[in-house]
């Protein structure tokens, strides 16, 4: 272990390291939500959505805010009716109590250097594996296609945390992962978190208490049951996200292609068509 990285910590550190304070968000949305203020007269929760709804920590900051109000209200954490996307969670907020929530300009990340370049790698691939699923979803007819977009962009949220918080330990993992290919994300993050990234991410989402479907698609693990095939939808995104990030010649895309086209019923020649044309738009 490189003497200047911290040792290997628990779950529960994690927690509170990444639940300390409210979510930052990126310097741009930070702009647009106090123009959306000034204009708040004339903004409904779509256009609140659509300007805004590309940042997964302003998406996870309105969905855990919505929540703890409905907790307050005497909402259990089973009951149903909740909001399950940004666009619904800003309709039961309202425009007005948005605003008033937040009456201090929201924290920007003004990332720079490596750190800024690892944050933004992940962010695009984010917003890469959110068009996939969403396509997908289309194509399979899921009408909880907007809510599998938004799995698909929360996926990585505590690998964003964690270029915020922790950079050179998310640094040393991207390093060492990029020195040995065949190295598995969670074994090299168990190794240096104490904890795997997946982990950290499902307890937050659950501190958090998001949208129960919501969570439940973005878990690594897909499962049987009624949602396995949403689940999956999700998780074969994500997965292709990462495997074309550096591009379309990685060794691992064949595999995802086949795994497409069992899911979406098509040929893997056609899966590959599919992907690179929603990669394209």
């Amino acid at each position: 272990m490189d003497p200047l990285l911290p040792p290997p910590k628990p779950l529960a550190h994690w927690l509170a390291r990444f639940d300390a304070a409210p979510l930052p968000v990126q310097p741009e949305t930070a702009h647009r939500f106090e123009l959306l203020r000034a204009a708040e007269e004339h903004v409904d929760a779509h256009q609140i959505a659509d300007e805004l709804g590309g940042d997964p920590l302003f998406v996870t900051r309105v969905l855990a805010h919505v929540a703890a109000l409905r907790r307050r209200r005497g909402y259990g954490e089973d009951a149903g009716g909740g909001p399950e996307t940004l666009t619904e969670a800003l309709v039961l907020l309202g425009i007005a109590p948005l605003f008033r929530s937040w009456n201090e300009p929201l924290t920007a990340v003004p990332l720079t250097g490596p750190a800024g370049e690892g944050f933004a790698g992940v962010l695009r691939r984010a917003h890469r594996g959110a068009r996939f699923s969403l396509a997908f979803a289309n194509h399979r007819g899921d009408h909880d296609a907007a809510v599998l977009h938004e799995a698909a962009l929360l996926h990585g949220i505590a690998e964003l945390l964690l270029w915020l918080h922790e950079p050179l330990l998310a640094q040393e993992i991207a390093a060492r992962q990029a020195a040995d290919p065949t190295l598995r994300s969670d074994t090299v993050q168990a190794q240096l978190l104490g904890v795997t990234l997946a982990e950290i991410q499902h307890a937050l989402m659950l501190r958090w208490s998001l949208p129960p479907l919501v969570v439940h698609l973005a878990d690594a693990q897909v499962s049987q049951g009624p949602n396995a095939l949403a689940q999956r939808n999700v998780a074969l995104a994500v997965r292709l996200a990462r495997h074309s990030a550096l591009g379309w010649d990685n060794a691992a895309l064949p595999d995802d292609y086949r795994d497409i086209a069992d899911l979406l019923h098509l040929s893997p020649a056609h899966a590959e068509h599919l992907v690179r044309d929603v990669d394209g738009d």
